[in-house]
């Protein structure tokens, strides 16, 4: 073979060695980082790795929110209609956070089988109209205003 495309192979085998190492390390890193959607029967089954941030969803159950005066900790209970797990957060709530409304919580959970989150998300109407738009509309509704 001559030199010349030997050392172009080289370096092509060489460029190919380093990208399959490059995708290998982003892909292990991804799996690593990964924040897996659970069901709190799942949690309580025990079907996420110990130790790692997860994502509980459910509903908020009724008369399950408390928050003590002194601090910004706030405790509450997601429930997928099956079994229920209790929530730790401490922080600010979304503005849609409401008791029977859907939540999902990010966390770890604790040696007392309670999930300590970091993040608190509240899901939101599908119907939702910004303020301005329907203050417009019902200005548009009732008004004597005719479209022609």
């Amino acid at each position: 073979m001559h030199p010349i495309r030997r050392q172009r192979l080289q370096i092509v085998a060489l460029i190919f060695l380093l990208s399959a190492c490059a995708a290998g390390l982003v892909i292990y890193v991804l799996g690593q980082n990964a924040n897996f959607f659970f069901t709190p029967s799942q949690i309580l089954a025990g079907e996420y790795r110990s130790g790692s941030t997860i994502r509980v969803g459910g509903m908020v159950v009724e008369g399950s929110v408390s928050r003590p005066n002194e601090n910004l900790q706030t405790q509450f209970t997601l429930t997928d209609g099956k079994t229920s797990l209790d929530i730790v957060y401490e922080g600010i709530l979304p503005d849609l956070f409401a008791e029977n409304e859907a939540a999902i919580a990010t966390g770890v959970m604790s040696v007392s089988n309670k999930l300590i989150a970091s993040q608190v998300l509240a899901k939101h109407d599908e119907n939702y109209t910004p303020p301005e738009l329907t203050e417009t509309m019902d200005f548009i509704r009732y008004s004597d205003y005719k479209v022609q």
